[in-house]
């Protein structure tokens, strides 16, 4: 048994959450009534009651229903509703009742065997899976299971859920409770008494607290009953969600907007429209500046922002202001630290307006004050600045961009109208109508808390925390989605940042120190002597995102090591000391690396005390050598690179330190990390990765260790002529390197000898040769000028850049993963979320990758798919790649190439499929995890399908643990199946037949062009048949309107006919039937010319724009047939046999059994044969004519008459019981089991 105290229960990023003064004086004053009310012992259901209002009145009242339910005494609900799923079970006793209660010495007691009972008919018999905690108390003393652990302990048990479903069923010797108690739960119990995990208090100690004011011991408390702790309810430093109104509000200062495209949904930054921009917005300021003075022009690579003038504005622009942002967001992140350090001493609070009351002033401190040593500075900068530290961060290096056009101090200092939903009010009002920008700007980001870590205190109005987590979160926004991104959540990250550190730690163990682990568990339990080496072990590890974006992954990554080594034990200072888990736990939490003390409390860095200064520079020491040794990333988007860049440099800035030789008044200077995230396109390269170039390094004397060498001191350089210095060595290694292995390429060894054959062939003769002879020379000498033509036109595009502008040399941009002889060597990870973006939409860059003779390039696929295969091709044999990007490749046709190569090159070792859930907010995508070794395959892959909507991305590793399954894969489409589901797919495959080989026809509904003027209500009807002229036109009319339904008017076997009418002025069939001649139905002409500006330019019309276009299968809607609608989240079919229309919005088929098939897909088996269809982007399924062409079902011999009696009487009388009957009917005909129809009607009717 392990029991925690308040402070170790609390999430460690909540802890930091500051609380405001009001709600915390309510929490108070309810708890000295709660006090109060449980100072008399009562009846045990006045207990409940007291407990109940205690809840109801501090936090519960507004959102969630609080009441008991059932057996259990009390619940809260998820939400206000009885009905909503209970997301806390607590079992209240009498204080007097000790038999029944639980205590520290003895938890198996009846209270914690009920609690076992109600969890188990929650999680198992109404399938909630979004229970969060579970309590045992005797109103003072608290026992509380987080849900996660009985998931762990007990549901995971599938011996004690076999006995629960048995005496649930009654089939046990007796149906009471307390035989469940006595003969189940009491032994499960007994069994796992040493894993249970609890947190346990006594409410009564803080009593004192409460009496004496003393409101710091209280807010643990206080932070306890709350629903971020009790319901898990996300709090505002969430990495996982957008803080809307800080990322608003900074959107609209800097001069952007998001918007949703058309197409793919995507959530777009841009400029603002025309008529919202404001002139003096960040970026409008500053396009203005670049085309008035005309400084594009000095712009080196302008067309690589845009492709005309416009463009290029504002891509120049948005580099230069995601630039500036950069910085001033990153100095208020240090004021942030400085005024923390110092104790909330105000003096080293520098980014304000009263200090930087100009751009001028904002210019001269990037670059004459972080960019300089205090002693290189003037003394009038000192005087203002003298307690803001030198960085030597490349970030306050004057940028090229910058050199070819303009600065900050450029900029003029024009007013800007407050935002609409402005964080600067007074009460409910504006504290201004409009302020100088760089104004509105400081004082905006000073309504908000920088800190690295919040402080856990009680505030009058507490700021909103923006840590680095949100900050990334808004980065990767405002960088926008152009290139097919998206910002991966950070329990997503941590997942998987954590399982593929572990894999590739097990690994490099196993091969440096000749160990056999199987997994990490074992390496834990290894006995570990040599810190030291265990330490090399690990900062040996190459880890690389190829997309890095803004940086996301490699600072979850980063976190994960420091915590790898903590929780190996090897972690260790300066002196090589350990960091002890008995004096210190390290945590991560909402994407930030926390650290704690014995008894649970935060850790803050105290300068000049000498173990918080240890703890200090270790963590600074640690994140410094594995962000300058392991971490390594590319981007083809600049500014994505700057903003990974700039999140490395705030990690370390988190636990910066003062340096004792500067007797703790300056901060330990900052490394270089920018040369190991670098701009370039990662699918592109010129140079093959297997090329051998030891030979060019021998003739060229380019040494990689001296190349190697010049990388580690560009990082630590620590003045600008250093650094250009070696930025030119650097420069000049990798521009020999080009050279030398471009001579090498094969295309141009080639060209040298086809040259060599063409002047042989040209060389005088010294014998006359004959007339065929010289035909031959000459067709050989035709041919070999055609061969080097075309290879020349290849080298002269290489060498001129065409192809490859952008283009990342792996081969030689990182010597860290060359070995002496200068072979690509490999990473050891491969981590990221690639971008998904069509190739079939890129134009001519499709084409350029193309010609890189990807193996899994298809036009009609994506380009995560290259990502994946060129990620393979950048491990180390044995290493793993782990990827999350849509799960399109999975089924798709596109697909099958990657498939391929995955299963026959490699071993796919994890699939998390998110089927059913939306991982990102802002991408219209289903996405998968995947985890590949470059290692020969097994043919067996680990997977799991997540499917629950209400399924909680936090819980992802609880998930993945419970619901994995060992599947095999290969090329054809890759689906996750369990026991029960392969079963069924087994007998749906022998026993039904596709209904592309029935004699059904499929079809799609009827597309107007323009629907208000050709689908008329019944009273439009009747005044067009009312004016036709004779009774002659009236009939040609009426037979002509036909009635119709759309997709919403379908129900299942039925329809709700909405009184809607087609005019059918069809196009006719060739051969078959001639097209309507308006001139004949004057009425239906009268009518349409109402609506000709809409309808004559319309791209759906037939041969006049009176006619609808065509339509081959006019006939078959007088047929009998099933009718549907196309998309949606509901599963319905119709039967019609009265010859209705339908709308394009709905499909239809007719033929042979059709009453059976209208059955059939309405059934419980047709939902589950349907729901594999396609979905669109908001979820809906998409029953296209090619969804429903592969469904599977028996074929039958008897007539329709039997079905046709089961439509009519659901059509009279649809109930439960008939649904029952039509299932059983239709599972008969596929020879279920009666677990598999239990398990079909359970997951799809």
């Amino acid at each position: 048994m392990a029991e925690l105290t308040i402070a170790k229960s609390l999430n460690k990023a909540y802890r930091q959450v500051p609380v405001e003064r009001p709600v915390f004086n309510i929490f108070k004053a309810q708890l000295s009534n709660y006090y109060k009310q449980i100072s008399s012992i009562d009846t045990e259901e006045k207990l409940k009651g007291d407990l109940m209002d205690f809840l109801k009145f501090t936090f519960y009242s507004q959102n969630y229903k609080v009441s008991p339910n059932g057996d259990i005494d009390c619940a809260i609900h998820l939400g206000v509703n009885v009905t909503d799923p209970v997301g806390v079970i607590i079992e209240v006793k009498k204080p007097t009742n000790a038999t029944e209660m639980i205590t520290k010495e003895d938890l198996n007691r009846k209270a914690l065997q009920e609690l076992l009972l109600y969890y188990l008919r929650e999680r198992h018999i109404k399938k909630n899976i979004q229970l969060k905690q579970l309590i045992v108390t005797n109103v003072y003393e608290y026992f509380v299971f987080d849900a996660h652990e009985f998931e762990r302990i007990f549901y995971s048990n599938k011996k004690l859920i076999k006995r629960f479903e048995e005496f649930n069923a009654g089939a046990l010797t007796s149906e009471k409770t307390d035989f469940f108690y006595k003969e189940i739960a009491a032994d499960f119990i007994a069994n796992v008494l040493n894993q249970i995990t609890y947190t346990w208090f006594d409410i009564r100690k803080y009593k004192q607290f409460l009496d004496t004011g003393n409101d710091k011991r209280i807010i643990e408390l206080f932070k306890f009953f709350s629903p971020e702790h009790l319901l898990k309810k996300r709090f505002q430093n969430d990495s996982n969600s957008l803080n809307t109104k800080f990322y608003s509000e900074l959107l609209y200062i800097i001069g952007l907007e998001e918007v949703v495209e058309k197409d793919s949904k995507k959530h777009i930054i841009t400029r603002c429209k025309e008529v919202e921009r404001n002139q003096a917005s960040l970026l409008e300021n500053t396009i203005t500046i670049l085309d008035s003075e005309d400084w594009l022009d000095n712009v080196k690579d302008r067309y690589s922002f845009g492709k005309n003038r416009q463009e290029q504005l504002f891509g120049v622009a948005l580099a230069l202001t995601i630039g500036w942002a950069n910085r001033i967001l990153f100095l208020k992140l240090l004021e942030a630290q400085l005024v923390k350090y110092h104790k909330g001493d105000q003096s080293y609070a520098f980014m304000r307006p009263s200090v930087i009351p100009d751009y001028d002033e904002l210019n001269k401190l990037f670059f004459q004050v972080l960019a300089k040593r205090i002693t290189d500075r003037s003394e009038s900068i000192n005087t203002k600045y003298g307690k803001v530290p030198y960085l030597n961060s490349s970030l306050f290096e004057i940028s090229p961009l910058e050199r070819q056009t303009i600065r900050i101090s450029s900029l003029d200092n024009s007013e800007l109208p407050l935002f609409n939903g402005t964080v600067l009010k007074d009460g409910q009002k504006p504290r201004y109508d409009k302020l100088p920008t760089l104004r509105y700007l400081l004082e905006f980001l000073d309504a908000y808390n920088f800190s690295s870590e919040g402080s856990e205190e009680v505030q009058e109005q507490a700021k909103t925390l923006i840590n680095a987590s949100v900050l990334g979160l808004i980065f990767e926004k405002i960088n926008g989605h152009r290139d097919g991104s998206v910002f991966t959540p950070g329990a997503v990250t941590m997942y998987m940042s954590r399982e593929a550190i572990q894999q590739t730690v097990v690994r490099r163990f196993n091969e440096e120190m000749g160990w056999s682990c199987k997994d990490y568990e074992a390496l834990k339990n290894k006995d570990i002597e040599d810190y030291v080496q265990a330490n090399a072990v690990i900062d040996s590890l190459r880890i690389c995102d190829p997309a890095v974006g803004s940086g996301h992954f490699l600072v979850s990554v980063l976190n994960e090591v420091i915590y790898t080594k903590y929780d190996l034990g090897i972690l260790i200072d300066g002196s090589g000391k350990r960091i002890k888990k008995q004096d210190y736990s390290i945590d991560i939490e909402n994407d930030e690396l926390l650290i704690s003390d014995e008894d649970g409390n935060p850790v803050s860095y105290i300068p000049g005390n000498q173990e918080s200064q240890r703890i200090q520079e270790t963590l600074f020491n640690e994140k410094r050598k594995i962000i300058e040794n392991c971490l390594f990333g590319v981007d083809i988007n600049p500014n994505a690179v700057n903003i990974c860049r700039l999140r490395l440099w705030i990690e370390l800035l988190k636990n910066a330190y003062y340096t004792k030789e500067s007797d703790y008044t300056e901060l330990e200077t900052l490394p270089n990390i920018d040369i190991n995230i670098k701009v370039g396109n990662s699918l592109l390269h010129r140079f093959n990765l297997g090329q051998d170039i030891s030979e060019i390094l021998r003739k060229s004397g380019i040494s990689i260790s001296a190349y190697r060498k010049a990388v580690s001191d560009y990082k630590n350089a620590h003045s600008k002529e250093e650094k250009h210095d070696l930025e030119d060595y650097l420069r000049q290694i990798k521009g020999n390197l080009r050279t030398q292995i471009g001579l090498k390429d094969p295309k141009v060894v080639s060209l040298n000898k086809l040259n060599a054959d063409l002047d042989n062939l040209l060389a005088p003769q010294l014998f006359e040769i004959s007339k065929k002879e010289q035909a031959q020379r000459d067709k050989q000498t035709k041919d070999l000028q055609a061969k080097i033509a075309k290879i020349q036109a290849e080298v002269d595009e290489i060498k001129d850049n065409k192809i490859f502008v952008g283009a990342f040399e792996w081969r030689i941009e990182f010597p860290e993963v060359l070995d002496e002889d200068g072979r690509f060597v490999g990473f050891d990870c491969v981590i990221g979320n690639p971008p998904y973006i069509q190739l079939q939409k890129m134009g001519t860059d499709a084409d350029t990758l193309q010609k890189m003779n990807y193996e899994t390039y298809e036009r009609t696929g994506d380009i995560y798919c290259l990502f994946y295969e060129m990620g393979m091709k950048l491990l180390k044999p044995g290493a793993l790649l782990s990827f999350i990007t849509s799960n399109g490749w999975m089924k798709s046709a596109y697909g099958k190439s990657l498939r391929t190569m995955l299963t026959s090159l490699y071993q796919p070792s994890l699939l998390i499929d998110f089927a059913g859930y939306r991982v990102f907010d802002s991408a219209t995508v289903d996405a998968n995890i995947l985890s590949v070794i470059k290692s020969n395959t097994h043919y067996e892959t680990i997977a799991c399908s997540i499917k629950k909507d209400n399924f909680e991305v936090e819980k992802l590793s609880d998930y993945v643990q419970t619901h994995s399954m060992q599947c095999p894969f290969g090329n054809e489409p890759w689906s996750i199946l369990s026991d029960i589901e392969l079963r069924i797919k087994q007998k749906v495959e022998t026993i039904g037949v596709p209904l592309s080989e029935w004699n059904v026809q499929i079809y799609r509904g009827v597309l107007t062009g323009y629907n208000d003027a050709f689908i008329i209500s019944s009273q439009k009807r009747d005044e067009i048949l009312y004016s036709c002229i004779d009774e002659e036109e009236r009939k040609r009319t009426e037979e002509l309107i036909r009635p119709i339904l759309r997709g919403r008017d379908i129900r299942r076997y039925g329809y709700n006919w909405a009184d809607l009418w087609l005019i059918n002025t069809h196009n006719g069939i060739r051969g078959e039937m001639e097209r309507i001649h308006i001139e004949d139905y004057p009425a239906i002409k009268q009518h349409l010319d109402n609506y000709w500006n809409k309808i004559e330019p319309r791209a759906d019309q037939g041969e006049t724009a009176y006619n609808l276009r065509n339509c081959a299968y006019l006939d078959e809607f007088s047929r009998p047939k099933i009718i549907w609608k196309r998309v949606g989240s509901i599963i319905r079919f119709s039967y019609d046999e009265k010859g209705l229309f339908g709308l394009d919005s709905t499909c239809f088929a007719t033929g042979n059994h059709i009453q059976y098939l209208c059955c059939v897909l309405n059934s419980s088996m047709g939902h589950y044969l349907l729901n594999g269809a396609p979905r669109t982007g908001t979820g809906d399924l998409l029953i296209s004519v090619q969804a429903v062409e592969p469904v599977r079902v028996p074929v039958i011999d008897d007539s329709d008459e039997a079905f046709s009696l089961l439509i009519k009487r659901f059509i009279n009388n649809p109930s439960i019981e008939l649904d029952d009957e039509i299932d059983n009917v239709i599972f008969d005909l596929y020879g279920l089991s009666p677990d598999e129809r239990e398990y079909v009607v359970n997951n799809y009717r």
